[in-house]
Parts: C-alpha cells; structure tokens; sequence
C-alpha cells in the first residue's frame, strides 16, 4: 500500500485559483460527456442536457474536480478537502500526522485519532494487506523520491522491521498516539483522499446540495444522480484506452488500484507502486488493477488497496465483511466480478 498520488503528464497544473472548465470526450458509440481520469481507468459522465458547473483544484498532490449544478459546490468541497490535508498530510510541518512521524508521538484531535483507528482495523481486517506504516518500504524501493531500485533482501528485512500497526499505541484517555519503534512513520495516504471525500459529502448534505460529482485523484463518489439518471462510470482496461464495463453510482463512491499507475521495470519485470507490507515487496498477484464500489469512499479507498495485495481468492473471504461492496478485478485476460 501506498499514496495513490499519481503523476498527471498531461493536464497543465492549475493555479491556487479555482480552474473552471467543461471538456467533451467521446468514446466510440456512447458518445457521453465527461472526463477521462488519468492513472485511475475511469471515465465520469456528468451532464444529461442540464447545465453544470465543473471546477478544478489541486489538492492532496493531485487533481480534485467537482461537477454540480449547484455552483456552491466546489467551495464546499475544496474547503473540507484542504482541511483534512492540513490535518492529516505527512508533508505537512503543522499537521498532527507530520508531529507524529517527526516525534514518534503526538497528542491529535478526536478526528484524527478515529481515523487511525480505523486504519488499523482495516489493517487487522484485511490480514495486514492495507497498513498506514508501509512508509519505510516504499521509501527503500524510491517511489518517495522516484530514485527506483530494487533493494537487497537484507535491506528489506531491516525495513520490515518499522512496519506494522502494532507499532502505533493509543491513548483513549488524553488522544495522545505513540509509535513504538524508531523510524516508524504514519502515511494516510491509502484511506485519507477517501475519508476527505466522505466528509465533503457531508458537508454537501448539510449546505442541501443533492447532485454532486467529485473526483479526488480518481477516487470518485456520487452524490445523488444528475437529473433523475445516475451518475456514470466507466472501467478501462489497464494499459490502454479501451473501456471494459460501465457502472453507475448513486450515493456511492469508487475506487482504483492499478499496477500501471506509478511502477518501474527492471531486468523484463514490473514493480508497481502497491505493496505489500507483509513482505516488504511490491504485490505481485496477476492482478493489473482492482476497482471497488461502496456506500462510503473511505471504505472504498483502502480495500482497492487491500484487494489488490491479497488476490483474488482472499478477496472473496474479505468481502463477507463489506456485503454491499461491488468489486471488479482485471487480470491479463478477463475481468472477475465479486460481491453484488
């Protein structure tokens, strides 16, 4: 597991203002509007004859857009994102997180506090394949510094010892959170764009905006539908432009993890950006991405992760815990579709 903060190439980077815009993409027969996200393989249909307002902002390292026909929406949404980025970034010299990687212990807001936990249950849930303290190995393989290299098996044994989520202790009592090892580190950065979204959602709900679409660096949620008809998606085929399957969402999110987003090829093999933290090494499963559908974005964010270190078949299992969870896996040849 890793930060899904992939690099764009081919949009130009916006100002701290506010970039509006309105694109038309057309894709073969469907001939929809929308957007074409890049490194996250899904393609958003936004407008059904209405007039909409899209806005573009970067935030969290990458691109959040919002489409709405309430042109509050983006202030909204841009404003909860920025929050939980000044919270929760690791980069961050004032942010809680940044106190507690720096002095291996930090006294955070409740917020805060319930996030990590909730991390760490996913950690427990998925058997260890989603974990915020996989930091140290993504750094020893440069995907922090895009210096890529493929470690020695002793490096990657020493790594793995400042890995695990019974390395952070909590304090119910004062909100004071510890890391037990030296080295060790927090990165939120495979369930925080996730979270963000949820709270914008919130916040939306309470302003009584009932239409809205945000894409935060391809994590994608839904709120309500655009005109009576749900808000579309679409799945593409890894490495390539093409689309495999159409999805629509209603007051849900979905997220993807791919081996083509952020990876190196060294001696004919590719090392993609996703680990996994049991093993210190980038997941290999055949797996070329993963795509999953849920009431929540959060929830969605970390178990694209988690599914595409675990497999196919562990998935499965996994998913006995989320029963309203869609799942999509694509592997060389054909897509395998799990949950309902």
């Amino acid at each position: 597991m890793t930060d899904n903060q992939t690099p764009i190439t081919k949009h130009k980077t916006p100002n701290n203002q506010t970039k509006k815009w309105f694109g038309r993409l057309d894709i073969g027969i469907w001939n929809l509007f929308g957007i074409w996200i890049l490194g996250f393989g899904i393609l958003m249909q936004c407008c059904y004859g209405e007039p909409f307002h899209k806005d573009t902002q970067l935030l969290m390292g990458t691109f959040a857009e919002v489409t709405s026909d309430d042109p509050r929406a983006a202030k909204i949404v841009f404003d909860e994102i920025k929050r939980i980025e000044k919270l929760m970034s690791k980069y961050d010299e004032q942010s809680e997180i940044y106190a507690l990687n720096k002095n291996s212990q930090a006294k955070v807001s409740q917020e805060t506090f319930d996030l990590l936990k909730k991390s760490v249950w996913f950690s427990k849930i998925t058997r260890g394949a989603f974990d915020i303290t996989v930091g140290p190995i993504v750094k020893l393989w440069g995907f922090s510094d895009k210096k890529y290299r493929k470690p020695k098996n002793e490096e990657i044994k020493q790594a793995l010892k400042l890995v695990g989520s019974k390395k952070l202790i909590f304090n119910l009592k004062d909100n004071v959170v510890k890391l037990t090892v030296p080295g060790a580190s927090v990165d939120l950065g495979g369930i925080a764009k996730g979270y963000a979204i949820d709270c914008a959602v919130e916040k939306l709900k309470e302003a009584g905006i009932k239409s809205c679409l945000i894409n935060l660096g391809g994590q994608v949620y839904g709120l309500g539908d655009k005109a009576g008809i749900p808000w579309e998606v679409a799945i593409q085929k890894p490495r390539s432009k093409k689309y495999i399957k159409r999805l629509q969402l209603k007051d849900r999110g979905i997220s993807t993890s791919g081996d083509y987003e952020q990876f190196f090829i060294l001696d004919g093999v590719r090392y993609t950006h996703i680990f996994d933290p049991r093993t210190g090494r980038p997941a290999q499963n055949n797996i070329l991405s993963v795509s999953v559908v849920s009431e929540n974005a959060l929830e969605a964010d970390a178990l694209s992760t988690a599914i595409f270190v675990l497999g196919k078949k562990p998935a499965a299992e996994l998913l006995k815990e989320f029963p309203n969870a869609q799942v999509n896996i694509i592997e060389e040849k054909d897509v395998h579709h799990i949950g309902k």
